[in-house]
């Protein structure tokens, strides 16, 4: 239970890391951090500690059982960190979300490879605007083609992504109910807009 997975928030409520409980836990109680209980309430310590705790989904001590936190927000973080997105394979596979950009079927990583868009042969360059996820048989079908002289059509332009790979591939699978208000960015938006009377 203590290694399981915990979604850390900076203090305007945006994803930053995705830390152990054994962490989470250890931030709640030097007081650098809060816990986010189910009503969205940001608990320190000892209220997180006073909560009941599910069976399966706690942490026991000789005296009681702690709540396991799902998400927890720092006190006094507010900056995203500044992360360059590396041009990798496994980051690509994960902006196409491991599906061939022409035909759209997703595949295992073991059943897709990488296409030049323009081929090199052609002057393409190896970047994130050129290169895309392709199944076996839509590469070979293109070759040294480009989509339109081999009848193709991308489903969709490749571009550099503006997320960290950390938690985009987290969003996909939301690990945990608690963390899906805080991953998408429409919800992040909502949590995050200004009210006015």
């Amino acid at each position: 239970m203590l290694d399981t997975s915990v979604l850390v928030l900076n203090r305007v409520y945006q994803p930053i890391h995705v830390t152990s409980v054994r962490r989470a836990v250890s931030l709640l109680y030097q007081g650098v951090a809060r816990a986010i209980d189910d009503e969205f309430r940001l608990l320190d310590f000892e209220s997180w500690a006073e909560l009941a705790a599910a069976n399966d989904e706690a942490i026991h001590t000789p005296t009681r059982a702690i709540r396991v936190p799902r998400v927890v927000v720092l006190v006094a973080h507010a900056h995203l960190p500044h992360h360059r997105v590396r041009f990798s394979r496994l980051n690509v596979y994960a902006r196409d979300e491991s599906a061939c950009q022409y035909c759209g079927r997703r595949r295992a990583r073991a059943e897709l490879n990488l296409d030049h868009v323009i081929p090199r042969s052609r002057g393409g360059s190896t970047s994130w605007e050129n290169v895309v996820c392709s199944c076996v048989a839509c590469n070979l079908r293109k070759g040294g083609r480009t989509p339109e002289e081999a009848g193709m059509r991308l489903l969709r332009q490749p571009s550099r992504p503006q997320w960290t790979a950390v938690f985009r591939a987290a969003a996909r699978r939301a690990l945990y109910r608690q963390w899906i208000p805080f991953l998408g960015l429409a919800d992040a938006a909502y949590w995050n807009v200004e009210l006015r009377d």
